[in-house]
């Protein structure tokens, strides 16, 4: 465990905690593959330690959008868990929240054994994971949908408490002696972003502004950020709500000539040097690898020996804790790895 700060645990936490130190330790090594729209994924050759199990099939359906490596995290760990499973992994990705309805539907049509999703847009999805519970398809959620998932009758749900986070977002850029902040949504609908910044906004003692950009095009997510801290000088934090964001708000500051420095929800190894060398003040990781493997994981134990991670009642929760620039090392190589 490293040396991270962590805000005060929610009801529940103990169960939750000790569900993902038992899940931590089955964790095994593989490569990861590389991401895709429809994309498939065997376990391929399983390390020694495989599970002797039936095969199984798992439907990975995400949100993701090409080029945002955050995915590449939850999918490497979904992979590390098929591998030691004995799961075919079948991931497939897309943000459309339409499409990705269809790519759940795919999956019921496949007969599939079981199913993670993640719900940004909850609304979308409440009628097909209705239709794979009829189709008696165990379903899991991470990452999206912390509000839904129990109303929409999942097994389980890993991630983090966007709002809580958020929270405890906004109490720390106080300790930090921020002013006034720029929350940047790069997805406008995407409930867990939405709920950041309003996290944020509710326990900020100072000014909070949030900025809609098209988190598709990063040359106008660059140029967006970059007039508006042309237009407003007091801004002196830009909070971002993913890695790749992150950086090019690093760029955008350093264009407007102003003073804003910045922070972000979420990292990848590239944002871990960025906190190292002092770019980015400070960083909120979630541990998306961990998301993914016990998604994987979970839908497994379920199937294997019938268990429900959190009870089917509380949410496995797997941040939020705090990187900068005091205990960046200690993940560092991790990351390197690409499961960080």
């Amino acid at each position: 465990m490293d040396h991270r700060t962590q805000p005060r645990p929610r009801r529940g936490a103990a169960l939750t905690t000790a569900v993902v130190a038992a899940f931590a330790l089955t964790a095994t090594a593989c490569s990861s593959g590389s991401g895709g729209k429809k994309a498939e994924e065997g376990a391929g050759n399983a390390p020694a330690g495989k599970a002797r199990t039936p095969a199984m099939t798992v439907a990975m359906i995400t949100h993701a959008a090409p080029g945002d490596t955050f995915w590449d995290l939850i999918r490497k760990g979904a992979q590390d868990a098929a591998a030691k499973d004995n799961v075919k992994l079948v991931y497939s990705a897309d943000p459309n929240a339409a499409t990705q309805a269809n790519l759940v539907q795919n999956a019921i049509d496949q007969k599939v054994d079981g199913i993670a999703v993640t719900l940004a847009k909850p609304d979308a999805m409440k009628a097909v994971v209705a239709k794979a519970k009829k189709a008696g398809i165990p379903v899991v959620g991470f990452n999206g949908g912390i509000e839904d998932w129990k109303e929409q009758g999942l097994l389980s749900y890993f991630g983090q408490d966007e709002r809580v986070t958020g929270e405890a977002f906004g109490r720390k850029l106080d300790e930090l002696g921020a002013k006034h902040v720029l929350c940047v949504i790069h997805e406008q609908g995407h409930v867990a972003l939405e709920a950041r910044c309003a996290g944020v906004k509710k326990t900020f003692t100072g000014t909070t502004d949030t900025l809609y950009v098209n988190g598709t095009d990063m040359p106008s997510v660059k140029s967006t950020i970059t007039a508006k801290l042309k237009q407003d000088a007091s801004v002196d934090r830009v909070v971002t709500l993913g890695a790749p964001f992150a950086l090019t708000a690093v760029q955008s500051a350093k264009d407007a000539g102003g003073k804003a420095r910045i922070a972000t929800f979420d990292l990848n190894k590239d944002l871990v040097r960025a906190v190292r060398a002092g770019d980015v003040e400070v960083a909120v990781d979630q541990q998306p690898y961990l998301q993914g493997y016990l998604a994987v994981d979970s839908l497994w134990l379920y199937r294997s020996n019938g268990n429900f991670s959190g009870g089917g009642v509380e949410p496995v929760l797997t941040g939020p804790a705090f990187i900068d620039r005091s205990n960046a090392d200690a993940i560092a190589e991790f990351a390197k790895k690409g499961s960080r």
